[in-house]
């Protein structure tokens, strides 16, 4: 709450998460809009009502901040991340895989019409036509095998799937998550151990082997994945 722009309401600059970039990112203003909605329910069930409702004035505060300031209307999805240079917003407007932050710390619902758009454009311009798999944003040089595309990463194409199982209505529209689970645990080692990122030409394993941030990732979306579908079956019964 301390570490904000009173301007805009936004966060203040931090490094991304990816340690490159240093600025007012999406991914961090949404994680910051969800731990401060969190902290507005701890607040509130420990009967601190004025604590609480700071925490989510300044939790919707940021959440229209990102409606005016980071929601780019021609590209038609979010922007990576803005700096201020003298006095003036910046826009990085590249397409970055992060963007899942939007939905999944809760600032924006999964069928937001913004959302879908942003989450579309990732697949489209980010899924690695050699291999499968999504790479974490334009251009990345990273370790990067195949000029002007990027590796394809483990917990990006998660992060692609945790989008679907969101935005799922019905339990067939689940099948676009389980490929990508399946993707995941087809370029996974013998052992079952995930790496940072695929080699596209030869599916090998790139960089660190075996990253905790994969394997987490993994866990986490299976969760998504079986909740969602017990709560299709669930809706069947009743029905």
């Amino acid at each position: 709450m301390n570490y904000r722009d009173l301007k805009t309401g936004l966060p203040l600059p931090s490094y991304d998460l990816w340690e490159e970039n240093h600025g007012i990112s999406t991914f961090t203003v949404a994680a910051v809009y969800g731990g401060l909605m969190a902290a507005a329910s701890f607040t509130e069930m420990f009967g601190e009502a004025e604590l609480a409702e700071g925490y989510r004035e300044g939790a919707l505060r940021m959440r229209g901040a990102m409606d005016k300031y980071l929601y780019l209307e021609k590209e038609e999805r979010f922007a990576r991340m803005i700096r201020w240079n003298k006095g003036k917003l910046e826009v990085d407007a590249t397409l970055d895989a992060s963007l899942y932050g939007i939905f999944a710390f809760g600032a924006y619902p999964a069928d937001d019409e913004r959302v879908e758009k942003t989450m579309r454009q990732v697949r489209e311009k980010l899924w690695n036509k050699t291999s499968g798999g999504v790479a974490r944003y334009e251009n990345d040089s990273y370790y990067r095998v195949e000029e002007g595309s990027g590796n394809p990463w483990f917990v990006t194409t998660l992060w692609l799937a945790q989008y679907y199982i969101a935005a799922a209505k019905k339990k067939e529209d689940l099948k676009k998550a389980l490929d990508l689970l399946n993707w995941v645990a087809a370029h996974a080692l013998p052992s079952g151990i995930l790496a940072e990122q695929v080699n596209p030409q030869t599916n090998e394993p790139l960089s660190v082997s075996p990253l905790t941030w994969s394997h987490g990732t993994y866990i986490a979306t299976i969760h998504d994945y079986l909740n969602k579908k017990l709560y299709f079956s669930s809706i069947a019964k009743e029905r």
